[in-house]
């Protein structure tokens, strides 16, 4: 499915979004939400507090209602199953966000790492190939960065 609506964004002009149809969003959330819900299992399995931090994420990012963006965290963890990297996800986000916004999801995705105050090598590696793919600078990265572990020392 994430396949076929790759292509359509693609056909999309140049990345605005005003007037894209529904199905071009939903393809944004799913591809968000992959990327929130990999970092949340990358030390192996999504705690509560990751799981919890997920779905603000997911509130925060797109203001859906909370059995939406359960549905939507289901949904993207089906999607990473049949997934064969994270590819399809950064190329939407990158060809649809702009670069606060891609900024904005790596803070997203750092808070969601920090969530359960535990933050592993294979988190640390993950944060920095996905900012890679989105394109996000080493100084917006470690920015995001100071302010998830901030937020997180703040709880």
């Amino acid at each position: 499915m994430l396949r076929a609506l790759f292509e359509l964004i693609e056909k999309h002009a140049g990345g605005d979004l005003a007037g894209a149809p529904a199905h071009v969003h939903r393809a944004l959330e799913v591809a968000a939400a992959a990327l929130l819900v990999e970092i949340a299992r990358a030390d192996g399995a999504m705690q509560p507090a990751e799981h919890a931090a997920v779905l603000a994420a997911i509130h925060e990012r797109f203001a859906l209602t909370d059995a939406d963006a359960e549905d939507l965290v289901d949904f993207a963890e089906g999607e990473l199953k049949k997934a064969e990297g994270y590819f399809p996800f950064t190329s939407l986000i990158n060809q649809n966000f702009s670069q606060e916004q891609k900024e904005h999801l790596v803070e997203l995705m750092w808070r969601a790492a920090y969530a359960d105050k535990d933050l592993t090598a294979n988190e640390l590696h993950l944060m920095r190939k996905i900012a890679g793919l989105l394109y996000v600078s080493d100084d917006a990265y470690i920015l995001a960065k100071l302010r998830a572990k901030q937020d997180a020392s703040a709880a």
